[in-house]
């Protein structure tokens, strides 16, 4: 199987507080973890690390932060043949401030307007393409020259590139949020019929398998019913990259032709699993570690 991952690569620079800190404060920071991030780059990570022959599309500024991004990918073996590294542009870079006490974060994303992959070709096949939403262009691409490849986006956000791409893929993984804002409706976790009904609009107007992630709640869809896929409830210390990691565990479990049920859980343990350690990519649990859990309580639950 191969696979690829077209979107954004990005270098994430966490800060661990055990409180939000307060404005027009100093607040001295004792550690800084640095690692690359971005939802397909975080994505192309793990499944190069879960042993699959994995490539990334996206692009990098000509810099630290690039370089630093290509060096992880070789350390586990993405293969970076469509990674553009740029000298108009910076990497795009993420400052994040993990509230340990919580486990919420705040992140603010710096990307430079109009950075963006070349005009350039495919020439590859791929089996399976994962998408989030950046760098829609090539995206298409990809998909017209693979046009029997499962096809899969990470919907985190509502925007426009974003639903278009939704149309053209097999599977729509969204978040709570990018299906609350494009429905118009809200989902209240004490009916069920408000993610049902938020279910069927998405249904109804992308035509393809759809998935909605609830966060520590775990995942709704329909595979001969409706079905929540709970999730493991851990004390989370930083929540970056837990839904990037279960997108990931998510496409992992497609390319190994794992059934529905068996792919919502060990993609909800492997996001679980994940928000007990600072640092999104560091955050990865291996295979082994999440199919252990998956063995030990995935399959009676």
């Amino acid at each position: 199987m191969r696979i690829i991952c077209v979107g954004q690569a990005a270098y994430d620079i966490t800060l661990p507080l055990d409180h939000f800190p307060i404005e027009n404060k100093k607040v001295r920071v004792a550690d800084r973890i640095e690692c690359g991030g971005g939802s397909a780059s975080n994505c192309a990570y793990l499944l190069a690390k879960w042993g699959m022959e994995t490539y990334f599309a996206g692009v990098i500024g000509d810099d630290y932060y690039g370089n630093e991004i290509v060096r992880e990918f070789e350390e586990v073996g993405v293969n970076t043949k469509y990674l553009e590294k740029t000298d108009k542009y910076r990497t795009t870079s993420s400052y994040i401030v993990a509230n340990t006490e919580s486990g919420t974060r705040t992140i603010l994303t710096s990307r430079d307007n109009g950075i963006k992959m070349s005009k350039r070709d495919v020439d590859d096949k791929f089996d399976i393409i994962l998408l989030d939403g950046y760098e829609s262009e090539f995206a298409k691409k990809v998909i017209k020259n693979n046009p029997k490849a499962i096809k899969i986006l990470d919907a985190g956000s509502l925007k426009e590139k974003t639903v278009e791409l939704a149309h053209l893929v097999d599977y729509v993984v969204c978040s709570k949020d990018f299906a609350e804002e494009f429905t118009q409706k809200k989902i209240d976790y004490t009916d069920l019929k408000t993610l049902i009904s938020v279910y069927n609009d998405l249904r109804r107007n992308f035509k393809n398998n759809i998935v909605i992630t609830l966060e520590d709640k775990g995942c709704f869809t329909y595979d001969g019913g409706y079905k929540i896929a709970p999730t493991l409830k851990k004390k989370a210390v930083d929540s970056t990259g837990a839904g990037d990691i279960y997108h990931g565990a998510f496409t992992y479990c497609l390319a190994n032709n794992f059934e529905m049920v068996k792919t919502l859980k060990i993609a909800n343990i492997a996001g679980a699993l994940s928000v007990e350690k600072i640092g999104g990519r560091y955050s990865i649990p291996t295979l082994e570690e999440t199919m252990k859990v998956y063995d030990e309580y995935g399959v009676s639950k």
